[in-house]
C-alpha cells in the first residue's frame, strides 16, 4: 500500500494545569444546565446558529473516518407537519400499550403523552440519519463502520453547541422512524435514528423535577 500522507500535529494553546481544570469546570457546569425542552416557541433562531452546530458534529471521530451521517433540516411548515401527524400517530400506539407497563412507568415522571405541537412550534428540526453504506462516489458506496457509535458521538457535539448558542433542544425518537426517510426525501438505506428540535423555549415552559436528578460521579465513573 502506498505511504500515508501526514500532517503535523496542531498543539493546544499554551495552558496552566490550573487553567485547564478551569476550563473544564466551565464547559462542565455550562452543559449541567442543559435540559431538555418540550415547550418551544415559533420565535427564529438564525441559521447561521444551525450550520455551526452541524459543522461541529461533522468535527465528530468516527470509524475509519467515513462520517457515516446525513442530517436534513427541517423548517418548512408543511414539512413539520407531515413530521408531527406521523411521529403522533406511532406515539399514539406507543402509549396505548406498544411500550409496555414499565416503560410506561419509567417515562410517567416526566409527564410525557402522544401530542407533540413542538414539532410544528419549533423552528428548526435535524432529522439525523445513519448511513450503513456511502462515501464520496454515491454510485459506489463503501461500508461504513461503527455507524451506531459514530453519529452518537456527532450528536452531542450538536447538542453541545446549540446549548452553549443558547438555543433549547429536545431529542424525540419515534419508533418507528421510517417515515423520515419519505418526509426528508432520504433513501431506505439511511437509518433515521434522532429528531433533535432545535429553538427557544416558549414562555410557559417547565421542567419535570425529575429530570433535575443525576447520578454522582461515583456513581457513573470508576478508577482503576
Amino acid at each position: 500500500m502506498p505511504d500515508r500522507d501526514a500532517l503535523p500535529w496542531r498543539p493546544y494553546p499554551p495552558l496552566s494545569d490550573a487553567e485547564r481544570i478551569a476550563r473544564a469546570r466551565a464547559f462542565s457546569d455550562a452543559m449541567q444546565s442543559r435540559r431538555s425542552c418540550r415547550m418551544f416557541s415559533d420565535a427564529p433562531v438564525p441559521r447561521e446558529v444551525i450550520d455551526a452546530a452541524l459543522a461541529a458534529a461533522g468535527s465528530a471521530p468516527s470509524g475509519a473516518n467515513r462520517q457515516p451521517w446525513h442530517f436534513s433540516i427541517v423548517s418548512s411548515d408543511e414539512a413539520k407537519c407531515a413530521i408531527r401527524i406521523a411521529a403522533e400517530e406511532e406515539e399514539r400506539a406507543f402509549y396505548d400499550g406498544r411500550a409496555g407497563s414499565e416503560w410506561l412507568e419509567a417515562l410517567w415522571p416526566l409527564g410525557t403523552k402522544a401530542d407533540k405541537p413542538f414539532l410544528e412550534t419549533a423552528p428548526w428540526l435535524i432529522v439525523v440519519f445513519a448511513q450503513r453504506r456511502g462515501g464520496p462516489d454515491p454510485d459506489n458506496p463503501k461500508q461504513n463502520y461503527y455507524v451506531t457509535e459514530s453519529v452518537g458521538l456527532a450528536c452531542g457535539l450538536l447538542l453541545a453547541t446549540l446549548h452553549q448558542a443558547g438555543v433549547a433542544t429536545l431529542v424525540h425518537t419515534p419508533n418507528p422512524m421510517r417515515f423520515l426517510n419519505r418526509v426528508c426525501r432520504r433513501p431506505d438505506n439511511e437509518k433515521p435514528v434522532m429528531i433533535i428540535v432545535a429553538g427557544h423555549p416558549g414562555p410557559d415552559a417547565t421542567i419535570p423535577a425529575h429530570a433535575i436528578e443525576k447520578k454522582s460521579l461515583e456513581q457513573i465513573a470508576s478508577w482503576l
